[in-house]
């Protein structure tokens, strides 16, 4: 008996980009970087990222709420809410229970998250440092773990099927949605809000990633820092978003009328086992989590039309994933990398990027690589760059790959 189908019928996004799905997508499309100074980053060696413009936590939560959450979880908790409405999802008791409405029970979470509750742990050992310890506040803790956010998100909306945080590093956002994915089809659960949400523009993230060697220093002209695939690459820009995807079994969808958006019809997770943050040059290890994938949805690599790649803007990134990516799918497939925009939100990442996956199939847009005026000639051979490009597209890959050795692709098809 074959596994159940897993629709997406809902999302919900939130990013440098802009705040929800439609402001993301346009900029996306658009090709806009968004990278500029931050203030939080003041006398930070890299002072400059992509963060969200505009954005009043209390305008969108109310002010009680955002005040008991962390920077990440007031991400979440927007990119939730979106994604709830654009389902239609209505929560109901069993007792309750109506056509178009579900059993909580039956609802979950699965949040990625590589930060979590940072910019809260930070703040607070600042206090620590200046004060003693009876200035440290007694909710640190509650804001500061990685699993808040979920945890709110489960809160809000009576959740109360499988909720969990999920860290593979930069894949969690799109580990997430595979294991969603995976609760439904086993059974446990008929719905699920899958994504990741990160909020990493913070003091000691800016200087620790700039001590690795692995953010761009391109203080001079920040909106050209962020240039996945170029030839003149340095390194990744900090960013901040979340991203969820409501995920259903078919059935379940068309039980109630839900919308039909697409399909997460392969997923495939895997390790490189080769180092702390390096990966294996090999690219063995996202070699086979593309492969699991394709295999996982029945398909061949002929079959992809669309890559959205990782590119992250590192040289060693972006040289080992061209080369899979070519040596799997060949010359011709068309490939972008949506970090030249957004910047690298870390756990969001690979959940705004399945979303704008989703968006490219609904629309038959293919979103430009930003700032790639100078494309490495020795990577992938079609690397779209300056404008969208329209195309008829049947099945879109979306990788994530992260330190450690963390390797996940979702292969995204039609509904």
């Amino acid at each position: 008996m074959s596994a159940p189908r897993v629709i997406v019928t809902g999302m919900g996004l939130i990013s440098a980009a802009g705040i929800g799905t439609e402001a993301n997508w346009r900029r996306i499309v658009a090709g806009e970087p968004t990278a500029l100074h931050a203030p939080g980053l003041d006398g930070c060696p890299v002072d400059f990222g992509c963060a969200i413009p505009d954005f009043d936590p209390a305008e969108h939560l109310g002010r009680s709420r955002a005040e008991v959450l962390d920077r990440y979880a007031q991400l979440a908790m927007v990119a939730a809410e979106e994604a709830m409405d654009s389902a239609g999802v209505v929560v109901r008791e069993p007792a309750e229970r109506s056509a178009g409405t579900t059993d909580p029970a039956r609802i979950g979470v699965v949040l990625g998250s590589v930060a979590g509750g940072m910019a809260t742990i930070e703040a607070e050992q600042t206090q620590l440092e200046r004060h003693g310890p009876t200035a440290v506040a007694g909710r640190t803790m509650p804001l500061g773990l990685l699993s808040s956010a979920a945890g709110a998100v489960s809160v809000r909306h009576g959740l109360l099927g499988a909720t969990m945080s999920v860290a593979t590093a930069c894949a969690s956002g799109t580990t997430a949605i595979g294991t969603a994915r995976d609760l439904i089809r086993t059974g446990a659960l008929d719905v699920a809000l899958a994504g990741g949400a990160d909020a990493p523009l913070t003091p000691l993230n800016a200087a620790a990633y700039h001590r690795l060697r692995a953010l761009s220093r391109r203080g001079d002209d920040p909106p050209a820092a962020s240039r996945p695939f170029s030839a003149t690459r340095d390194g990744f820009v900090l960013g901040e978003g979340a991203g969820f995807l409501v995920l259903e079994s078919e059935e379940h969808a068309r039980a109630r009328g839900a919308p039909r958006l697409a399909s997460i019809a392969g997923y495939g997770a895997t390790a490189d086992a080769y180092h702390a943050v390096r990966p294996d040059p090999d690219g063995g290890g996202a070699r086979r989590a593309i492969l699991a994938a394709l295999a996982d949805a029945g398909m061949g690599a002929d079959a992809i039309d669309y890559v959205n790649a990782h590119g992250t803007s590192t040289p060693l990134n972006d040289a080992v994933e061209s080369a899979v990516v070519t040596d799997l799918l060949g010359d011709d497939v068309p490939v972008s990398s949506t970090k030249g925009v957004t910047g690298h939100p870390f756990g969001a990442a690979g959940a705004l990027e399945a979303a704008y996956a989703v968006l490219a199939l609904r629309h038959g847009i293919v979103p430009p690589t930003a700032n790639l005026t100078d494309p490495d000639p020795g990577l992938c051979a079609d690397l779209v760059a300056g404008e969208a490009r329209r195309e008829r597209l049947g099945a879109v890959l979306s990788n994530s790959f992260g330190f450690g050795g963390h390797n996940a692709s979702l292969v995204i098809t039609p509904e």
